[in-house]
């Protein structure tokens, strides 16, 4: 298995349990502004990203939960690269509506909110 991304939560805004509940989690690498901060995920990054952008069946974990990727924008890799940002929607859907986002297999909510924790390791791995 290749990590493409391994990272660690610094900071969950106050608003990303919210958007958790509802299958979607937003990263933003540490720095961002302060109204982005509100309902993202700050993380910083320990090893990636790589080049090459994650493929449909690549995993994706959130501290204990994990998911299988089902479809990367057309954009989402290079933002990540930019700024470390990225929409994770763990709703299964096999296109993604938005160029930025990367969506993974459906989770349980509760899960979902719960891994979110400062010091908590999002990987992504082909």
């Amino acid at each position: 298995m290749t990590v493409l991304l391994r990272t660690r939560v610094t900071a969950i805004g106050p608003e990303v349990a919210d958007l958790a509940e509802g299958g979607v989690v937003i990263l933003f690498a540490d720095g961002s502004p302060p109204e982005l901060a509100e309902v993202s995920v700050l993380h910083k990054t320990e090893h990636g990203p790589s080049d090459g952008a994650p493929e449909k069946g690549a995993s994706i974990t959130l501290g204990p939960v994990a998911a299988v990727i089902t479809a990367v924008g057309s954009s989402a890799w290079s933002k990540v690269l930019e700024m470390g940002h990225v929409v994770i929607s763990f709703n299964g859907a096999t296109e993604a509506e938005r160029p930025g986002e990367i969506c993974a297999s459906q989770v349980d909510p509760q899960a979902l909110v719960a891994a979110l924790k400062t010091g908590a390791i999002i990987t992504i791995a082909a």
